[in-house]
């Protein structure tokens, strides 16, 4: 059977009435038979069956053991650093999302939780970053917004040979490109914003375990601390997932036109995309992922703020907004946007550009996107001519 036959049919018909979606069971709590004698719900906090069908799909399509939903993709990261003491380190990935760099420095840094940032990229950085009170390795790769990309397998080695959790957020590569588990990683995390719910009508974070114990402890927060996923964004979840695979495929082939067509421009400095042979990335990339995703970023020549924002405020079919991985195409300045609470020279440092723009390469017919960026092109070149006069 194919994955993707595989996927459609784990999600099951409903067996009261033969529905073929699932069901929403938009109910806050379940009657019981007998004190503690129910039908294996008690209270929609701690379980759903919406929700838990979701949590069976998921875990399949990482090839995990467990899966736990949550209302962001944020509150999933909380629950995975819920496994930490006082006193625990973490080794991040230089180029963080910058949410997750705020939970780390803002919350968790004052609770004694110290994170060490380093170039994930060079396995060397994070062997050089190991100290006995090192307890997690946190990667996201493609990276965001630089898309850097780093070996999962190795890096595995490295964390089992240590005794120190592994966690990979795939929200950029998602489980049909990349399967960070089957190459040696404890736990995935995804912003089930971005590719799995796919149409930007929801807020949802996942966390899959490879380990049921560790599913089980992260579970345990999961209804001790309450950040849930709602039945009905349980449901839209579930619809989007169903063509994830179809959604992706072409969110790749878009992506890498727009990559070629980037490379070559005048006004552009550097383009960011694994999939185009000149990324220093791109073998590792080809080795352990089944494509090369749908986000494009680069750098202009005028490698300044103005002009970036000048770009992003002059497309048609690119939407300026935060977020990416919807079917509508968005752009947006991760200096000024997505990554503004890191502080300017570690963000520099990481290599986010105050001229960087990223793209989210939607499903639009790709000559139409190529259109619109050629005209933003030409308007802040016609910009720069004007002011030079």
């Amino acid at each position: 059977m194919s994955n993707i036959t595989n996927l459609l049919h784990s999600i099951p018909v409903d067996p009261l009435t033969g529905a073929i979606a699932v069901p929403i069971y938009q109910t806050s709590t379940f009657v019981q038979d007998a004190p503690g004698v129910n039908k294996g719900y008690d209270y929609a906090r701690t379980n759903n069956p919406t929700r838990e069908t979701l949590e069976k799909i998921v875990a399949g399509l990482e090839a995990g053991s467990t899966g736990i939903a949550f209302s962001s993709g944020l509150a999933a990261i909380d629950a995975v650093l819920k496994l930490l003491q006082s006193g625990d380190e973490i080794i991040a990935v230089d180029d963080i999302y910058g949410g997750a760099f705020r939970l780390f420095d803002k919350v968790y840094k004052k609770f004694g939780i110290n994170v060490t940032y380093v170039d994930t990229s060079d396995v060397q950085n994070i062997l050089d970053a190991i100290t006995p009170a090192t307890k997690l390795i946190w990667l996201e790769t493609p990276t965001n917004p630089t898309l850097k990309i780093s070996d999962i397998g190795a890096i595995a080695k490295i964390a089992k040979a240590h005794h120190i959790l592994f966690a990979v957020d795939n929200t950029f590569g998602t489980p049909v490109l990349q399967q960070p588990l089957g190459l040696g990683a404890d736990i995935v995390i995804h912003s089930a914003t971005k590719y799995l719910g796919g149409h930007s009508d929801l807020i949802a974070g996942l966390v899959i375990t490879k380990d049921p114990a560790l599913g089980a402890d992260i579970k345990f927060y999961q209804n001790a601390c309450g950040a849930i996923l709602s039945p009905f964004d349980s449901f839209l979840l579930i619809r989007g997932i169903e063509t994830v695979h179809l959604r992706v495929r072409q969110h790749c082939a878009n992506a890498k036109e727009i990559a070629l067509f980037l490379e070559q421009h005048p006004l552009v400095d550097k383009v960011f995309y694994p999939g185009l042979s000149s990324h220093p990335h791109h073998d590792i990339a080809k080795k352990q992922a089944k494509g090369f995703g749908g986000i494009v970023s680069f750098t202009l020549k005028n490698d300044t703020e103005a002009a970036a924002q000048q770009f992003v405020t002059a497309t048609k079919y690119f939407k300026l907004a935060e977020s990416l991985g919807g079917v509508k195409s968005l752009l947006c300045h991760p200096a000024s946007m997505t990554h503004k609470s890191i502080p300017t020279e570690k963000r520099r440092a990481a290599g986010v550009a105050d001229s960087l723009i990223r793209l989210s390469v939607g499903l639009e017919e790709p000559e139409d996107l190529l259109s619109d960026l050629a005209h933003a092109f030409h308007q802040i070149q016609s910009a720069a001519v004007a002011i030079f006069n």
